[in-house]
């Protein structure tokens, strides 16, 4: 699915057998473009960016389930061997490394190949700034579904990657041994919702929807 919210053009390319959203954000002017979460089926995520003529100067991870970041490697190398320069991939702070580095103990869990770690070329950091197409992009840690997981805001745009934090309706999943439903909750509460209520959540799997939304429906936030 393809929105148009400014100047930028995002695309979901749902992705993996979890259907996760891969977004991919470029410039229709200058057609440079970076990839949020390739979690998988690299080879269909290239064919696109080839198809839309695009060259892609990063690749952002909001976390290190395999299902957001299985595919970074693979879609690397395929780009690598059609563009100039190789994107920088972006990662989520340094508190999940450990997944990143786990990825294809990851997928064997459920049974699944052609999936693999990763190590980003630099983490991020709570509240720094990331300059990419011409645009600054926000980025702000949400703990509690991972320990580590980011999101990405772009103010201009109005328009939050949010992997797996927010949700139409409900928040990420926190029965993992490293989850923290009290401290997602927070965070969601005083880093997203803050944003502003006409701030479009573009969330790791499903429909987008928007932070006024969520204000005023999801039960976890009231």
């Amino acid at each position: 699915m393809m929105s148009d919210t400014g100047r930028l053009i995002t695309e979901r390319l749902p992705v993996t057998p979890f259907h996760q959203n891969c977004s991919l954000v470029w410039d229709p002017v200058t057609h440079k473009a970076l990839v949020v979460d390739p979690g998988g089926d690299a080879e269909r995520i290239h064919a696109r960016i080839t198809e839309a003529g695009l060259t892609v100067d990063a690749i952002l991870l909001t976390h290190g389930h395999l299902d957001h970041v299985g595919g970074t490697v693979a879609l690397r190398t395929l780009l690598a061997g059609t563009q100039t320069e190789t994107p920088e991939v972006i990662g989520p702070t340094t508190h999940d490394e450990f997944l990143l580095n786990s990825v294809e103990e990851q997928a064997r869990h459920f049974g699944l190949a052609d999936l693999h770690s990763v190590s980003p070329d630099r983490y991020t950091s709570d509240g720094e700034t990331l300059d990419l197409l011409g645009h600054h992009y926000q980025v702000l840690h949400v703990p509690g579904h991972t320990p580590g997981h980011v999101v990405f805001f772009d103010a201009a745009e109005q328009i939050v990657f949010a992997g797996d934090t927010l949700f139409r309706g409900t928040i990420g999943r926190t029965d993992f041994s490293y989850g923290d439903s009290r401290q997602l909750i927070t965070a969601i509460r005083e880093k997203l919702l803050p944003l502003g209520d006409e701030v479009v959540v573009v969330p790791g799997h499903g429909a987008p929807t928007k932070i006024g939304m969520e204000r005023v429906n999801n039960q976890f936030l009231q």
